[in-house]
């Protein structure tokens, strides 16, 4: 694995059990303090399931899931182009992942705390590894358009 991926996939990942951990420590569970009112808060929740509570009380599942997705990102990994984009990108997929999963090992769920309402709408609660792993998904589909995958790299 390449040197830069695995520098920030660990720089990422700090910030995640950091910001987790201050949340954990200073909130109190379903505490909810306004920073933007009507549009953004923090709320300490604990999440025992995936995005939108998908699978929640699986812990089992999902913990294999996670380890599945690393093996499958370590072998994929090798067949993109290693360009900025896609070394960031697999580093923010390696944090994201890994960063949830240490919260369902150790605890049994994650800790999410970021809360936004858009339009009305009072979208589920996440943290930073779910941004990695949003922002990270992104830029690989980027790079997939751009044919920067597996088919441009068997092609050489």
């Amino acid at each position: 694995m390449k040197k830069k991926i695995i520098f920030i996939g660990v720089f990422l990942l700090f910030i995640d059990r950091i910001t987790k951990l201050l949340i954990d420590n200073c909130f109190n569970l379903m505490e909810t303090r306004s920073i933007i009112i009507n549009f953004f808060s923090v709320t300490k929740v604990y999440n025992d399931g995936a995005s939108w509570n998908i699978l929640s009380g699986h812990r089992v599942i999902l913990i294999i899931l996670a380890i599945i997705m690393l093996g499958i990102l370590m072998y994929y990994q090798t067949k993109f182009k290693m360009n900025t984009r896609n070394i960031i990108a697999f580093g923010m997929l390696y944090s994201g992942i890994t960063g949830n999963l240490i919260d369902r090992i150790i605890y049994g769920y994650v800790i999410d705390f970021l809360d936004f309402t858009i339009f009305n709408y009072d979208f589920p609660v996440f943290n930073f590894a779910d941004i990695c792993i949003v922002i990270g998904v992104f830029l690989l589909i980027i790079a997939i358009l751009k044919k920067e995958d597996i088919n441009e790299v068997s092609s050489r």
